[in-house]
């Protein structure tokens, strides 16, 4: 299981949930995240390390040591115990110092230096809970995610893990602890190559960590907590009458995280995907209800067409034009090629039936990187690069519109009733969704028209 903990009393929460679960006899291996937004600061930190202002750097380490090391002091009464904690604190955050310090002398942040600073988010939480669980009279130990045996390649800020190997690692180190009925407590995000090089696996992290670790371990379940209890029908932010989806497929929770829904992020879901393992989502500030289970197949109720819709906000559309297109091979693979080589995500695309112009979504923040690596890329041919970056993107996700007739219509009229202009449509080869590029303004409206359109409210 993974927690997502924020303070002292989010500690202490998963510390009864793990008891709990571990006198019912399960064993139990625990993930924990970073505390908000400390991963953000350690990337803005690394960053600003290049100046070589390390009076900054070390108010940085103090600040986010006193901390950590209050929070500790806040869940842990135990005092041999806290002296404990207290000391792998300072131990991570004199490391934490140093490499900040490498960087600033240097003057250069590679990504594998950046990777490194990154994992200090989770090393530095995974201790208050490992002294939490103590403290509670669990026999625990708390590694890192390459301790634990996580093994990737070197693709730096999102690494991919070597399967085969985690595997391996996975089983030689946690089977151990389970069957002396030890917890072991898990750092999330961070993992180990080969070479034994500090790796992150990227956004999602630590829920990543939790079900590869799952699928090493081939668990009965992964459970993941949050603050929220799993997938809604729309954000409830933007629609008041959204409802929690009690069960989906994965492959419909891979489309919903995808495009928006912040319950999970796509890639974490991959490892227990091939295993069937479940994965069940809970908010640990109300036990009372299960959640979402991910599991299975594509469950198809009769009547129920779309389950969710969601809205993903930050982006820009680009589009290349020209009637130099119509018929020419290669111009599409150039584009993503060009893209690819830049580094940056297209999260949709669309090609006009004539084959003279090809529209696609990026992240706002490449908007021009990719302007950029256009311009090189077509320099002299003539091709337009147009964009926008007042867009956002709307999309209808479920099993049921999966040889449904007339669903496309129910979307376009219903949007086009609350006077919304659709600018680029799209619909995934597995037509498990319609996702449409719509005014960043026009948004909540569009959202809020499609969950009446198919009555998610009810």
């Amino acid at each position: 299981m993974t927690f997502g903990v924020t303070d002292a009393q989010t500690i202490s929460r998963a510390v009864r949930i793990a008891t709990e679960y571990q006198l019912k006899g399960h064993k139990l291996v625990v993930v924990v995240s970073a505390f908000p937004n400390v991963t953000e600061e350690l990337a803005d930190v690394s960053e600003k390390a290049l100046d070589g202002n390390l009076e900054m750097m070390n108010e940085f380490v103090e600040r986010h040591l006193r901390h950590h090391v209050n929070t500790a002091t806040e869940c842990i009464r135990d005092q041999n115990i806290l002296h404990k904690v207290v000391d792998e604190l300072t131990e991570n955050s004199l490391e934490m110092r140093g490499i900040l310090r490498s960087i600033a002398r240097l003057r250069e942040l590679t990504a594998r230096s950046k990777d490194f600073v990154l994992s200090f988010g989770e090393r530095l939480s995974a201790p208050i809970l490992w002294g939490a669980t103590v403290e509670s009279g669990l026999r625990s130990e708390w590694l890192t995610g390459g301790d634990a045996g996580i093994t990737t390649d070197e693709e730096f800020g999102e690494a991919n893990p070597l399967m085969d190997l985690t595997v391996r690692k996975v089983r030689a180190k946690l089977e151990q602890m389970l069957n002396e009925g030890k917890v072991p407590i898990v750092a999330g995000r961070g993992a180990v190559s080969p070479h034994g090089v500090t790796t992150t696996l990227g956004r999602g992290g630590s829920d990543y960590t939790a079900t590869l670790i799952g699928a090493s371990l081939d668990a009965d379940e992964v459970l993941i907590w949050k603050d929220m209890g799993g997938f809604m029908t729309a954000d409830s932010s933007i629609v008041p009458d959204a409802r929690p989806i009690q069960r989906i497929s994965y492959a419909e929770a891979v489309e919903m995280a995808y495009f928006g829904a912040k319950a999970i992020h796509p890639r974490a879901l991959q490892p227990v995907m091939e295993k069937q393992i479940p994965v069940r989502i809970r908010s640990s500030f109300d036990l009372t209800t299960e959640g979402t289970l991910i599991a299975g197949n594509r469950e198809v109720k009769t009547g129920v067409v779309v389950k969710s819709v969601t809205l993903v906000g930050s982006v820009a559309m680009v589009s290349v034009t020209g009637a130099g297109m119509a018929g020419l091979p290669g111009v599409a693979a150039k584009v993503f090629k060009v893209l690819g080589d830049a580094r940056i995500n297209i999260l949709m695309i669309s090609q006009s039936s004539s084959e003279a112009g090809i529209s696609f979504v990026i992240p706002r923040e490449k908007l021009q990187q990719a302007k950029n690596a256009l311009g090189l890329g077509f320099v002299g041919a003539e091709f337009q690069i147009a964009s926008e970056n007042d867009v956002c993107v709307v999309a209808a996700v479920g099993a049921g519109m999966k040889g449904t007739p007339g669903v496309a219509a129910r979307v376009f009229r219903a949007v086009a009733e609350n006077d919304v202009n659709v600018r680029m449509i799209a619909q995934g080869s597995s037509e498990l969704n319609i996702s449409l590029i719509v005014a960043e303004i026009d948004g909540p409206k569009a959202i809020q028209a499609l969950h009446e359109e198919f009555k998610l409210g009810e």
